[in-house]
């Protein structure tokens, strides 16, 4: 779904570093952002798999919710999205999804629950660009009197994504410790204090750095003089995405999908299941005991063309079952591979179906997510 662009473009705090780069610039959620750089998507995408990149995604929103205590806090959050964030541990990390009342995702978002005293009754968030004014007007018109929303305008954020970023933060940190895949902590980054969470939108390890937007460039600038860090821009960052399995708001989720259509099942925390109490639980809590009517699911095409969003899903005999959301030739996958709903008695593995890609007809197989295994970094339960 494509978003409406502004005639003005926004710039995030590195616009001049990435011209500097030479990368080729377009609009993106009402922003001018890098989609490739002079070596290309092919080896952005395969530089983040076997090295580190550096992606600038300042165009995030950053915000927090503010209450008298973190249950308050807590409790308000929960009673607009179907995750236990009363259960939330500082320092802890959670993927979240905001419900209209009838169950649609009006927006994916990241949730933390700081460290230290002074966290207590916030809650941070990160969320869509192309959402972030719909997602602040509806915090202000649904939250109680006694939690606020504070959007974060002055920071930036870094995404520094493969299978050597610890190796390379860890030059640039003191005492970077071993963090495990969704936590946050404190940090100084080339003396500058950030909050550095290990998560990211690629399915590699890696870290995500929020800082002052005016230290942005120089921490940047410090991570790309590395030898192992590359920039990257959007056209990896969606390709690298897509191999993990996971959505890109307005093509594989929006207010017309729920959590349980869209297989975002881990979104929904058991107590939230068994309490309800957020907006359209009882249409998720039905479609979680009884099945919803479509799916989102992963597609393995045959060949080497890749299908686009909106291509027709069929049966071999032309049933239609759905549309292709998101699609791309994976480069690590070596083969083209797609997301998209289908009628949910054709989404088990194994599946043969087709796909129309350029007016033909290709044979496609529903596949296993994450298409690339997952490397996020846990430490093994003793």
């Amino acid at each position: 779904m494509a978003e409406d662009q502004p005639t003005e473009l926004s710039h995030t705090p590195l616009h001049g570093l990435h011209e500097e780069l030479d990368a080729r610039m377009v609009p993106f959620a009402g922003y001018a952002m890098p989609v490739q750089y002079p070596t290309g998507i092919l080896a952005e995408h395969n530089h983040v798999r076997s090295a580190a990149g550096l992606f600038d995604v300042s165009h995030m929103g950053q915000a927090c919710l503010v209450g008298p205590d973190h249950e308050t806090t807590a409790r308000a959050l929960e009673s607009l999205t179907p995750g236990d964030f009363v259960g939330l541990r500082p320092g802890r990390e959670r993927y979240t999804v905001l419900l209209t009342e009838d169950g649609g995702i009006i927006d994916d978002m990241m949730v933390t629950r700081p460290v230290g005293a002074d966290g207590d009754g916030v809650l941070t968030l990160v969320v869509n660009a192309a959402r972030k004014d719909v997602d602040y007007a509806d915090f202000r018109q649904r939250l109680p009197s006694n939690v606020r929303l504070e959007p974060k305008d002055d920071l930036a954020l870094l995404a520094l994504q493969g299978p050597l970023a610890a190796e390379v933060l860890a030059r640039h940190v003191q005492d970077l410790g071993e963090p495990t895949f969704m936590s946050a902590r404190p940090a100084r980054v080339e003396g500058v204090d950030c909050t550095v969470f290990r998560s990211g939108y690629t399915g590699e390890d890696g870290f995500e750095i929020s800082l002052p937007a005016t230290a942005a460039e120089g921490v940047a600038r410090a991570l790309l003089a590395e030898p192992e860090v590359a920039p990257i821009g959007l056209g990896a960052r969606d390709s690298l995405r897509l191999e993990a399995g996971l959505c890109l708001y307005g093509h594989d989720i929006d207010v017309t999908t729920t959590p349980v259509e869209a297989d975002l099942l881990f979104a929904i925390a058991k107590r939230r299941r068994a309490e309800g109490g957020f907006p359209g639980a009882d249409r998720i809590r039905r479609e979680l005991e009884e099945g919803p009517g479509r799916k989102r699911v992963g597609l393995r095409l045959d060949g080497r063309a890749p299908a686009r969003e909106g291509a027709p899903v069929t049966t071999d005999d032309g049933r239609h079952l759905g549309a292709v959301t998101s699609g791309t030739f994976g480069p690590t996958v070596g083969a083209p591979i797609a997301m998209g709903y289908v009628d949910v008695a054709f989404a088990e593995f194994g599946r043969a179906l087709s796909v129309s890609v350029r007016g033909r007809s290709l044979p496609a197989t529903v596949a296993p997510m994450p298409f690339v295994p997952h490397r996020y970094f846990r430490k093994p339960k003793p």
